[in-house]
């Protein structure tokens, strides 16, 4: 271990040893839990009356106040739950409080996260954030009338996707690559399955899911665009519980229950798609034996060993398979193990350390029908790191966090081996790894009643090392038909294993929040992020075959600067919501493609990449109606993203891919009584910019595009826009006459859009001196569906 890494652990050990010594003032402490099933409730608001001072529970439903001597009344609040009063003594000694809040059954219909307090998008420190809860996701009227939550968060502000079948998400005019997606903690590198129609996250198993898009707290880092914090659930500690759906295109069940009352408990959830097993007596001749499905198994475990210290395992696993004789297969694999322990009644660790794995491969040969003639191609990247996280409750109005990551990675680009007539020949690229190593430290302040601030401070380091006996070094040689970009590799010797390029960042952070009067603030921001992993992908959307690379002494680290101003205002008390936010993002080392380049299995790809700048802008308003009968939000982007890089458009800025200039999303949730509710929600999105020839030569009656310079982006797909609905139809009983069930009944794309994906040319079928553009729709028409949930 270098002396970097030593000296974090030393400040991480000592550090809480220095707090504990500062206690002087008494303090409350302790978990604030669903009394239904036991699970902590986040954000639940713990205030004191008397003292008009308060606070909330962390991810785990900790909280923590310290005030000075006296008698008090504790109010516990948190939306969709009864309030919990309690009258408190601090006279000789500190107290520690566990409390559970039962639901109130009167609430019904609220859209956010249960343990988010009212007003809390005003009174908060976050900004560019948002929360939605799983029962609102659940709502959504989706593809096949299988729940989504990837697809769910896309009606967000800033949010966007290049299209139907496209892998991932884009925020705020960033690349799929630059989300960091955690599931527990652990980072997930493909969030789809079936390319991109359903995400790989069970909704019966996620508790938690919040959206970071600027206003970065010091703890997250990795990542140049945002944060899509997934947090599962814990188990049932009451009772035994089962859930589970049966759709058109695959079926979920997952399973809860206590392992010991109070203490322990788990939950396992799976889903299984069963396309192939419908098809089967179709596909004949050729077809028969063909596999496409996908499969994913989610499972946790916790237990409550006393009052300071409980411990949580958590994993995923999941794959997609496609193939006949040729084969094609994806999928992620992570392992999460949590330690909480609370060293004193104002001082809380997390303790985590992770598993994260994703690969795919491709094989020629599934059934061994043409061992001397067959190909195969393997890619994966892997995760595994420890990460302690302290929070220091110095007071009601101060809270300080802080903590380290060491993170390492194995990276394998791709791999391959091919066999012409029995021999047998292997190529691709070498494994490279890395160590990204980082501390952090931040201080949430409320300076008066009206004014906070949250500042901090993350510094982040990157050693790269290669398994090859050389490294490349690019250097420049001319733009010709052989090097497109301009550059070639010199080779340097290398001993394996040894560090050939080291990167550092100090990551500022910066948010504070006026609040303007009772119900409205004026929050800003800003952060500077750090990414030292790139996706390579020169198609106009990510795809399961896209290569994860390391940062190289080629490839400089991604650095994304953000600054955000918004206005938060509530009405009708606190029904409504609504914010206007604009950002400007500042982007380095931002990475293209030269002309023919080549990604795929290639060890030198690093000669065909271009390096420049980015930048993105933009407008977000957001409205939203959290009660009553009728739920929903409107929201609106104007956004622009561009980059700048020397070789490409002579020069000059150009629409990036991800550039969508307008985007309009509408959601609306109407419960009529207990039994039926409906669901709407419309979807409108500028064509992402595409870059298609101006002009053609025809040589011997060939045609031969041509794409002057400066001409990047000059196209656009034509608008997306779509409309989906839903009914939802409550029945009294399910399965055995017990528990609860209903019907959901839905329509994707209800008016029948042929929504374009990609455009391109061709030459036309008629005179083939002549070519013709071609648009293309992975969805052409509307998708009714039907799903049947039950509980009990």
């Amino acid at each position: 271990m270098n002396a970097f890494l030593r000296n974090i652990w030393v400040v991480l050990l000592l550090f809480p040893l220095c707090l504990q010594a500062q206690n002087q003032k008494l303090t409350v402490s302790g978990y604030i839990k669903d009394t239904k099933n036991g699970e902590g409730l986040i954000g639940a608001s713990v205030f004191i009356k008397e003292l008009m001072t308060g606070t909330t529970t962390n991810t785990y439903g900790f909280y923590s106040l310290t005030v000075p001597k006296g008698n008090y009344t504790l109010v516990v609040s948190s939306v969709g739950y009864r309030k919990s009063i309690r009258e408190i003594k601090l006279t000789e000694q500190s107290v520690s409080l566990n409390l559970e809040l039962q639901e109130d059954g009167q609430e019904l219909e609220e859209v956010v996260v249960k343990a988010k307090r009212e007003d809390d998008n005003v009174k908060s420190m976050e900004m560019s954030v948002n929360k939605v809860e799983m029962k609102t996701i659940k709502k959504i009227p989706a593809l096949l009338g299988e729940v989504d939550l990837v697809r769910a968060i896309q009606f967000l502000p800033g949010v966007t996707t290049v299209g139907e079948g496209a892998s991932g998400f884009n925020v705020r005019g960033g690349g799929v690559d630059q989300n960091l997606i955690l599931l527990d903690d652990a980072p997930v590198y493909n969030s789809s399955h079936l390319f991109g129609f359903f995400s790989v996250f069970n909704p019966d198993a996620v508790k938690d899911v919040k959206l970071i898009k600027g206003g970065v707290p010091a703890q997250y880092g990795g990542r140049a665009s945002s944060i899509l914090d997934v947090k599962m659930k814990e188990g049932n500690a009451k009772k035994l519980e089962i859930n589970g759906g049966i759709g058109v295109i695959f079926s979920r069940l997952s399973i809860e229950a206590p392992i010991v009352k109070d203490k322990a408990s788990f939950i396992v959830a799976a889903r299984r798609s069963y396309i192939d097993i419908l098809a089967k007596p179709f596909l004949t001749g050729n077809n028969a034996g063909a596999s496409f499905n996908f499969y994913d198994l989610t499972a946790k475990v916790n237990y409550n060993i006393d009052n300071k210290n409980t411990v949580f395992l958590s994993g995923y696993f999941g794959r997609d398979v496609f193939g006949q004789d040729f084969g094609f297969n994806w999928g992620n694999s992570t392992l999460s193990g949590r330690w909480n322990h609370v060293f004193s009644d104002k001082l809380f660790l997390n303790t985590t350390a992770f598993y994260s794995n994703y690969d795919y491969s491709l094989d020629s040969d599934l059934k061994n029908k043409r061992p001397n003639n067959a190909f195969k191609w393997s890619s994966n990247i892997t995760n595994l790191s420890i990460k302690p996280d302290f929070t220091y409750y110095i007071s009601p109005n101060n809270t300080l966090t802080f903590g380290g990551q060491v993170l390492t990675y194995s990276f394998k680009p791709g791999s391959a081996t091919a066999t012409s007539e029995g021999e047998a020949r292997s190529f691709g690229q070498e494994r490279k790894n890395g160590i990204e190593s980082s501390i952090y430290v931040g201080d949430e302040w409320k300076v008066s009643p009206k004014f906070s601030v949250q500042y901090g401070l993350r510094f982040s380091r990157y050693d790269y090392s290669s398994q090859e006996d050389f490294y490349y070094q690019r250097k420049y040689v001319g733009i010709s038909a052989e090097f497109p970009s301009g550059y070639d590799l010199t080779f340097v010797p290398n001993t394996k294993g040894n560090t050939i390029q080291t990167y550092q960042n100090l990551e500022p952070r910066f948010s504070m929040n006026y609040n303007t009067g009772d119900n409205s603030s004026i929050k800003a921001s800003y952060n500077r992020l750090a990414q030292y992993v790139h996706l390579m992908s020169n198609t106009a959307a990510s795809t399961p075959l896209d290569v994860w690379t390391s940062s190289t002494n080629n490839i400089k680290p991604q650095i994304a600067d953000q600054v955000a101003l918004g206005y938060f205002q509530n009405f009708g008390d606190n029904t409504y919501e609504a914010s206007a936010e604009v950002f400007y993002k500042e982007m380095q080392n931002q990475i293209d493609y030269a002309d023919r380049a080549d990604l795929f299995l290639n060890p030198y790809f690093e000669k065909d990449l271009l390096f420049g700048k980015g930048r993105a802008y933009g407008l977000e308003l957001f409205v939203k109606k959290n009660r009553g009968k009728l739920t929903g939000w409107i929201s609106y982007t104007l956004q622009r993203s561009e980059k700048k890089i020397d070789a490409l458009n002579n020069g000059n800025w150009y629409f990036s891919r991800y550039d969508r200039t307008h985007t309009l999303n509408m959601l609306a949730q109407y419960e009529i009584n207990k039994k039926w509710s409906f669901g709407a929600n419309f979807a409108y999105i500028t064509g992402v910019p595409y870059t298609l020839p101006e002009q053609q030569f025809v040589v011997e009656g060939q045609v031969y595009p041509y794409i002057p310079a400066g001409t990047r982006g000059n196209f656009r797909v034509p608008a997306y826009h779509r409309l989906d609905i839903s009914a939802t139809k409550k029945n009294k009983k399910a399965l055995f006459g017990k528990g609860e069930s209903e019907w959901v009944f839905s329509v994707y794309n209800l008016y029948n859009r042929r929504n374009p994906f990609s455009i391109y040319t061709r030459p036309n079928e008629s005179t083939p001196a002549q070519t013709e553009a071609v648009q293309l729709s992975i969805i052409g028409s509307f998708v009714p569906a039907v799903t049947y949930n039950f509980k009990f």
